[in-house]
């Protein structure tokens, strides 16, 4: 298991090449798409390659109400005086740093009309608002993810939108990285946190059951954290996976049994 983690950088444990992958793209000035469940890295990862490549990062959480002019900027009212202010997608373009828009899907239509100079040869962002149009300098890059498990058909990545960046697939890491990494980050012993995974495991491999998605690497971390606080294992598991997971009686009930096979 190779660890690329260096002094001062958000901490993120590899799963294979994706670091090298980020920074072949931003270096040729590719526009990068991360596709995997939520909670399994995607954005420690972007945090920590725009601290590596010492790059400014404006992260965008994006939802339903996220229209072009919360990226772009708008008219401000100031001390009574109306200002043009620029949003996070042109401070990055400006700057020269990275923008990340988080599952991007959730964002409206529009925004992805924006986006589109941005991610080919162009590599423009125009400013109707102002008359602007800004050529992106090469150490800009857009990096976006989305949860590929929550689209449905009017929430959908368009294939022509997909097919404008490269793309890495994320899945929740091995129990050989997962392990280390719950451990640093919530400060559990091995034993422990080794237990945690495991259960993890399991719930992940289960079907038939009312869960879109398994247990994420966040919510084993915000476990064990409780547990190393002094929590009980079983109110640390309760209130840390099986309620955030599900709120069906029967669907909890059965993550207590798992988690009573693991822990006996």
């Amino acid at each position: 298991m190779r660890d690329l983690q260096t002094s001062g950088l958000p901490f993120y444990q590899p799963a294979g090449d994706e670091c090298e992958l980020f920074e072949t793209a931003h270096s040729n000035g590719l526009p990068l798409l991360l596709k995997g469940p939520t909670g399994c890295g995607k954005t420690r990862f972007v945090e920590h390659m725009a601290a590596r490549l010492g790059l400014p990062l404006h992260t965008v959480a994006c939802h339903d109400d996220l229209s072009a002019a919360d990226l772009i900027g708008r008219y401000l009212l100031k001390g009574g005086e109306t200002v043009w202010t620029d949003g996070p997608l042109t401070r990055a373009v400006r700057e020269g740093g990275i923008c990340y828009l988080d599952e991007v899907v959730e964002a409206r239509k529009d925004v992805t009309v924006v986006l589109h100079p941005l991610t080919d040869d162009r590599r423009r962002l125009v400013i109707d608002r102002t008359g602007e149009e800004l050529r992106a300098p090469a150490s800009f890059m857009l990096v976006a993810s989305y949860n590929p498990g929550y689209q449905n058909i009017l929430k959908k990545l368009k294939p022509s939108t997909r097919q404008r960046f490269v793309s890495i697939g994320f899945d929740f890491p091995s129990p050989q990285v997962e392990t280390p990494v719950v451990m640093r980050e919530s400060g559990l012993d091995e034993a422990r946190a080794t237990a945690l995974v495991r259960l993890a495991g399991k719930i992940r491999a289960l079907s038939g059951m009312d869960l879109e998605e398994g247990v994420s690497t966040r919510l084993l971390i915000y476990a064990a954290t409780m547990i190393a606080a002094g929590m009980p294992v079983d109110r640390s598991i309760e209130t840390a996976i099986v309620e955030p997971l599900s709120d069906e009686p029967d669907t909890q009930r059965a993550l207590r049994d798992l988690a009573a096979a693991i822990y006996g």
